[in-house]
């Protein structure tokens, strides 16, 4: 038993459009104990493209264009084979539901800014604490660092979707967002209303 403050996840595969090396099949539903843990054997090319979403999920982002706000579709990255259905399961182990968002006009991208705030080491694009960068909705920072940008992404998209985190001070925040070339450089990601 995973002992977790997060939610549990239930991924469907909807469509299988050629072969898949794990074997998943129309209408496999697999069970995730919260994002952080996937089931033995799990795809990993899989899991890179999903994490976006179950983080977002957990954290409890909503999707308005969607027919339940509370789940969305995810294609595998191996030339789209597989869409897997992602859902948030509540604490009875039901899916839970939040209609469509009948008012939904269009995308409404969020404005956010990546910030240092720590700094341990070296970091070969030179960064340090304080240097700030904006954007808005998921549009990638020009001349931003890729590794960094890959790491706040999750970050990103879960707060463009209104994802709060519950554990920090300012929950449209996240401030441990860390850099993978030996954490020398620690990143807040927080969305601006």
């Amino acid at each position: 038993m995973v002992d977790t403050p997060f939610p549990k996840l239930k991924l469907t595969v909807n469509k299988v459009e050629g072969h898949c090396y794990h074997g998943y099949k129309i209408g496999d539903e697999l069970i995730l104990e919260d994002f952080t843990h996937p089931p033995k054997h799990f795809c990993l090319g899989l899991a890179h493209a999903l994490f976006p979403v179950i983080y977002a999920l957990s954290f409890g982002s909503c999707f308005p264009f969607r027919d339940n706000q509370r789940s969305l579709l995810v294609t595998c990255p191996d030339g789209g084979k597989l869409e897997f259905k992602a859902e948030i399961l509540d604490k009875g182990s039901k899916v839970q539901v939040i209609p469509k968002d009948a008012n939904f006009k269009g995308p409404n991208p969020k404005k956010m800014v990546i910030e240092v705030v720590k700094s341990k080491g070296k970091c070969t694009f030179g960064y340090k604490v304080g240097d700030k960068w904006e954007t808005v909705g998921l549009k990638c920072i020009p001349g931003f660092c890729g590794a960094a940008f890959h790491c706040a992404f999750p970050a990103l998209f879960a707060l463009n979707f209104g994802a709060k985190f519950f554990f920090m001070e300012n929950p449209d925040s996240i401030d441990t967002v860390t850099c993978p070339d030996g954490g020398n450089i620690v990143f807040k990601v927080a969305r601006i209303e």
